[in-house]
């Protein structure tokens, strides 16, 4: 059976390090922020989130975490 992953990597790019993978076989954007609530814990939340596929996280989870927490997107 070939089951294919999806992977939201975290990557500090001041510090040039991979905060955590988040890792799951459909990656939904309610389990991204989830995963990005998890990264907050240990990291402290940041100022701005820059992805290089923005289509796929500007779901309603994502956006409603985002300014929620004042994050620049």
């Amino acid at each position: 059976m070939d089951r294919r992953s999806r992977i939201l990597n975290v990557i500090d790019e001041f510090r040039r390090e991979c905060l955590a993978a988040v890792v799951d076989t459909a990656l939904s954007d309610i389990r991204a922020a989830r995963g990005l609530n998890q990264i907050a814990e240990m990291w402290d939340y940041v100022c701005m989130v820059v992805g290089d596929n923005e289509l796929e996280l500007t779901e309603n989870a994502i956006l409603t975490w985002q300014e929620d927490r004042t994050v620049e997107w």
